[in-house]
């Protein structure tokens, strides 16, 4: 690295950003990927980590969402806490304003999908936090099935019901979350066992929107495995519902692969875009990498840095599958992680491992500690002990944390957004949560931006800071021809 040409790289950079254009056409597509918990220190960290599987210092890696030529910092409070949970967040950026912890879809009429193909694709259950905000309202987010609504009263419908009776036209919809489309007294699909399913109303939900396809016409697949998700055919299928587990999908570390397995987030994302790609009104497509934020939760820091690169796949999958003419990608985190990369760690230093020799600061109790460490969580109760790479690098290798708690906790900072495609300029400076919301309807003129007659795509304003300079120049050097 010593001789590494750092000039001629940040020319290059420079030379890249000067070229950068503005796109001001209706976008066809919006596409917002959701790294749920991936903040800054977890975007830095999982930078390293893909470097260094494929052999490299890490630290020089560029993510795929990191060549997208805009950027903003994004607030993530909500109305009655400075730090938030995952329904308010997703509430805040799906529907355009902040709101309360737990309550999830708060305002009706301020819809993405207005007029456009929609698909939503998770890692979590379908009806979780993030992935419910795009389609559901319910004053909390607990309510996946009936079965957690058993004080509930005034009619009240729970999540996977409002999903299958009131969103029929939500042409993709693929997650976990078996569980709360099936009766309680039926085994599950997959593992045979008893007590898995949540419905006490004896709804079938999956068999109940099969009825709604047929009945519509429509060309529908229901799937949950991997061998039946890879028969499906994108071109004769216009609905697809996928529910590959009882309750959340796997971690990235952990997937089966196999037939009976789980396709992983960039298979699903790419089956989306292929299916919904055929409106020739556009799509909206929501893609959560959910399970970052349980890896985080519960300290495992190394399930959290795989589940991120397993995000930067998807997004590099729909970058190909795409034009940045007329499709608006956007790529940020709902909220952050107390999670934080320490120690005055040399180049390179495995970011998985302890903290090296490098380091000037020592311990008091003079044992080393690893680079990755929480400010809170499971990791806070483990005696201190001398560590191994080794140890470190383990799957379920808990980090340790300063303050003990069964559960870690999410933090306040800014998050970072980035953006491609028409409209992506409008991400600069700081903004508030909701803002992403209304770019997206904006860009794609719905919602309170509905009236728009720019055209789709193709209306480019070059924008190029060298043609400005050139004309300004020009304008000088008139302005002092006619004073001579």
């Amino acid at each position: 690295t010593e001789n590494f040409d750092w000039e001629s790289q940040a020319t290059d950079s420079l030379n890249e950003a000067l070229k950068v254009k503005h796109i001001e056409g209706k976008a066809k597509n919006v596409i917002l990927f959701v790294g749920d918990g991936m903040g800054i220190s977890t975007i830095t960290s999982a930078r390293i980590y893909k470097g260094q599987k494929m052999g490299n210092p890490g630290e020089e890696t560029v993510m795929e969402f990191e060549k997208f030529p805009n950027t903003a910092l994004i607030k993530t409070y909500g109305t009655d806490r400075q730090v938030s949970d995952s329904a308010q967040t997703a509430t805040a950026f799906l529907c355009g304003v902040k709101t309360r912890w737990g309550v999830v879809g708060l305002k009706d009429g301020v819809t993405i999908r207005d007029c456009k193909a929609t698909g939503v694709v998770t890692t979590t259950r379908i009806t979780h936090a993030t992935p419910a905000s795009a389609y559901a309202h319910a004053a909390n987010r607990d309510w996946e099935a009936d079965s957690n609504m058993n004080d509930v009263v005034g009619g009240c419908s729970d999540i996977a019901k409002q999903l299958v009776y009131d969103n029929r036209d939500i042409q993709v919809i693929m997650g976990g979350g078996r569980r709360n489309f099936f009766p309680s007294n039926v085994p599950d699909i997959e593992t045979g066992e008893d007590k898995v399913n949540k419905r006490n109303d004896s709804l079938d939900l999956v068999q109940v929107w099969k009825d709604q396809m047929t009945s519509l016409n429509r060309r529908h697949s229901y799937v949950w495995k991997k061998s039946d998700f890879d028969a499906v055919n994108p071109e004769d299928t216009d609905y697809l519902l996928g529910l590959f587990s009882a309750s959340h999908m796997s971690y990235e570390l952990e997937r089966d692969s196999s037939a009976n397995g789980e396709p992983s987030l960039a298979e699903m994302t790419d089956k989306a875009i292929k299916i919904l790609r055929k409106d020739q009104d556009g799509f909206f497509l929501l893609v959560e990498g959910g399970r970052i934020d349980h890896a985080h939760h519960d300290s495992l820091g190394k399930k959290a840095l795989e589940d991120t690169v397993a995000l930067e796949t998807a997004v590099k999958k729909a970058v190909d599958l795409t034009s940045e003419e007329d499709t608006l990608i956007i790529v940020t985190a709902d909220h952050s992680h107390p999670f934080s990369l320490t120690g005055y760690t040399g180049r390179g230093n495995n970011i998985l491992g302890v903290v090296d020799t490098l380091s000037d600061e020592p311990t008091k109790d003079k044992l080393n500690y690893t680079a990755l460490l929480y400010a809170n969580g499971p990791g806070g109760n483990d005696s201190r002990v001398g560590l191994t790479n080794e140890i470190s690098e383990g799957n379920d290798y808990r980090q340790v944390a300063a303050i003990h708690l069964d559960y870690e906790t999410h933090s306040g900072e800014d998050v970072a957004a980035f953006a491609r495609g028409p409209w992506a300029h409008l991400f600069r400076g700081v903004q508030e949560q909701h803002y992403i919301a209304h770019v997206m309807q904006y860009a794609s003129c719905v919602g309170r931006y509905r009236n728009c007659n720019r055209p789709t795509s193709g209306a480019i304003s070059q924008r190029d800071p060298i043609s400005l300079m050139s004309f300004l120049f020009l304008v000088s050097w008139i302005l002092l021809k006619w004073r001579v």
